[in-house]
């Protein structure tokens, strides 16, 4: 990990599409994204291209929150995620750009995230943990195979 920065790599026994929908859906999203011990509430969710998103972190003992949103730079769909996130806490200045690749491989998709950026007051290292909860969440949404009842 280097300063203001994470990088992960995951490979998910489940279609590019299907991790892509999870990216994509403000339901799942909101279900996966938030590390362990946290609610995610979405204000707003345009999945498009110059389309902005809101949302906040509710921390579930405390109560308290972090509300952040952005702007989606570039979707190429089932492949490409580039988006910004600024805090509304002027204590966590500038925007961070996330970027997402997802790659069809034998056994289902091929993940790498990047985000830049990151505010000094957070560390890399509390940033990478959040996002290993996350994936792990992503993960057991994407999958499973549940046939059609």
């Amino acid at each position: 990990m280097s300063k203001n920065k994470v990088t992960l790599h995951r490979v998910l026994a489940a279609p590019p599409e299907r991790v892509f929908k999870a990216f994509s859906d403000p339901r799942a999203y909101a279900s996966w994204v938030p590390p362990y011990g946290f609610i995610c509430t979405i204000g707003e969710m345009e999945f498009r291209e110059k389309g902005s998103y809101k949302m906040s972190f509710i921390n579930f003992s405390t109560g308290n929150s972090h509300a952040f949103g952005g702007e989606f730079l570039e979707i190429k769909h089932g492949e490409l995620i580039r988006y910004t996130d600024r805090f509304d806490n002027s204590g966590l200045p500038g925007e961070m750009t996330t970027t997402v690749k997802l790659s069809k491989v034998s056994c289902g998709t091929e993940l790498h995230i990047v985000q830049e950026g990151i505010p000094d007051a957070i560390p890399v290292e509390m940033c990478y943990l959040g996002w290993q909860e996350s994936l792990e969440k992503l993960k057991k949404l994407v999958e499973p195979e549940i046939p059609d009842a």
